[in-house]
């Protein structure tokens, strides 16, 4: 057992004025630190960008030094714990470089800045901007990073978080090899290409080879949040609950094999996090003329005509109408026609708040009928859209012509938005690993945080983190960096201490929380 001696002076005055006595008197009592039946002596942290510490839409050294697992070595270092070794980047720019060039897929950039507008006339609006661009100054060049992604670190870390790594990544020899980042799909992720022992070794592997005394495991993000963050356009499918339950065993199974503790986490509901709740389904402003235009005979008003003679045909051909909308318990196949021909018609009016305009594949398919009436409806506050598509939304497809704007004339692909349907998929999904997640706590009787719980309690009310109010709202809220995706540092504070609350709790530990005020929200720009 580890521990470590502080001394806590208490003052306790005695002697009011009606007891006639000016008496002082101290005592001192002693509070021990230990860590109970843990020991954080080689504490090994596996997971991506969650654990990795990435912030603002980037990895960089002021946010891998907050990351949660570095956070939580601070604290385990009071009562043992050794060494926490992180694979730091070169820079505070972020992003990783590949033979001297920047990675052409973005995902790994420099980080995000909140750029503030000083001149409300031109038109730029305050925002998350990458690093370097300064649209007042028409500066639309991002710093370039300065870490060299091919440039293998070798040795050990003990942050084995991997941005972008599913459940099953962990598992697969090879993750590290660069001859994988050619591959379609890519077998390797360029981060553990950096930080691999060797090409052919797993990030279990290269954990388990530091004989971890204890652990924390917070994977299963991505599994999920790869498909919400492409808009469930089927690029970046959902992991198969079968493959997550093995992948999720097998890592607790050799992880404490050798009697390491650990603390684990669940996984969020990713949809109410602000990369799908700051852009509103309505932001489309527009002018009576311009309304007038779109709901006329040269714009959708033929396509509302066209559902309308649609519905008016399936009325009169029921075999076909039965064929196309099988009837329910609860509504005939006239109804559902009904509901769903309302549903695709598109109308805007002179207003600040009109709809954008989505293809939807859950919509029945009826072009064997008309071929002009494609799968498209406006988006309702059911939707959500990502948060890239406020930077899309009102672009023109041909540049100089206003008859292609997109989201207005030219529907939103299915990358740009999460439809009802496809939220229930990422709602079945997440609910099916937390079962495996939970089941896996009860067996190996390890410490839990129940982040998902969490951060719906940021999502609805907000929670109290000492004298600050973290909520879910981009940029002023808090708790999420400019990504919307992943934390502030604050945010990253707060649930180490909702780690260490569970440590403290399941290995009789009492380890201290950490203070907010320690944690900033926001990284200057000027730091590099």
């Amino acid at each position: 057992m580890n521990i470590q001696y502080k001394w806590l002076l208490i003052l306790l005055v005695f002697g009011f004025i009606a007891c006639e006595s000016d008496d002082d008197s101290a005592t001192t009592e002693e509070i021990v630190l230990t860590a109970g039946t843990a020991d954080f002596s080689n504490y090994v942290a596996l997971g991506n960008s969650l654990t990795a510490g990435f912030t603002d839409n980037a990895l960089f050294i002021a946010g891998q030094e907050n990351s949660l697992p570095n956070i939580l070595s601070q604290q385990f270092a009071l009562v043992g714990g050794g060494t926490f070794t992180q694979p730091l980047m070169s820079d505070n720019i972020g992003g990783l470089l590949f033979g001297g060039m920047p990675m052409l897929d973005g995902s790994f950039g420099p980080r995000l800045y909140f750029y503030s507008d000083v001149n409300p006339d031109d038109d730029f609006d305050s925002g998350p901007y990458p690093l370097g661009v300064i649209p007042d100054q028409l500066d639309f060049s991002p710093e370039l990073p300065t870490t060299e992604g091919t440039a293998n670190l070798g040795g050990t870390f003990n942050n084995m978080g991997v941005p972008g790594a599913k459940s099953f990544h962990l598992l697969a020899p090879g993750y590290g090899n660069p001859a994988g980042l050619g591959a379609m799909p890519p077998t390797a992720n360029p981060y553990y290409v950096r930080i691999a022992s060797d090409p052919s070794a797993s990030v279990i592997q290269d954990a388990m080879d530091q004989n971890p005394t204890f652990f924390s495991l917070w994977i299963g993000n991505n599994d999920v949040l790869g498909y919400a963050l492409s808009g469930g356009d089927g690029t970046d499918p959902i992991t198969d609950t079968g493959t997550f339950a093995q992948a999720y065993n097998a890592l607790i199974t050799t992880l404490t094999a050798g009697g390491a503790k650990g603390v684990i986490a669940n996984i969020p509901d990713v949809t109410s996090i602000p990369h799908f709740t700051t852009v509103p389904h309505n932001p489309v402003p527009l002018d009576a003329a311009t309304a007038a235009f779109l709901n006329s005979a040269s714009a959708y008003g033929a396509y509302n005509a066209g559902l309308d003679a649609t519905l008016a045909f399936l009325t009169a051909n029921e075999a076909t109408l039965g064929a196309l909308f099988p009837p329910t318990s609860d509504m005939t196949s006239l109804q559902l026609a009904t509901a769903e021909i309302e549903r695709r018609k598109i109308t805007f009016s002179e207003s600040e708040e009109n709809a954008v305009v989505i293809l939807d594949e859950d919509l029945t398919d009826l072009t064997g009928i008309n071929a002009a009436l494609i799968s498209m409806r406006q988006a309702t506050s059911e939707d959500l859209l990502v948060l890239t598509a406020a930077s899309f939304i009102g672009t023109e497809a041909v540049p100089g012509n206003p008859q292609t704007v997109n989201g207005v004339a030219i529907p939103l692909a299915d990358k740009w938005v999460l439809t009802p349907e496809e939220q229930m998929e990422i709602a079945n999904a997440t609910a099916a690993f937390n079962t495996t997640i939970a089941a896996a706590r009860d067996q190996a009787g390890l410490a839990f945080v129940d982040a998902n719980a969490l951060l719906e309690q940021v999502a609805t009310d907000g929670i109290t983190f000492d004298e600050f109010l973290l909520e879910d709202n981009l940029v002023f809220g808090g708790a999420f960096s400019l990504d919307g995706v992943h934390p502030t540092a604050r945010g990253y504070a707060l649930l180490a201490n909702e780690a260490i609350k569970a440590i403290n709790m399941t290995y009789e530990s009492n380890l201290p929380l950490v203070k907010a005020a320690d944690y900033p929200t926001f990284y200057s720009p000027a730091l590099q």
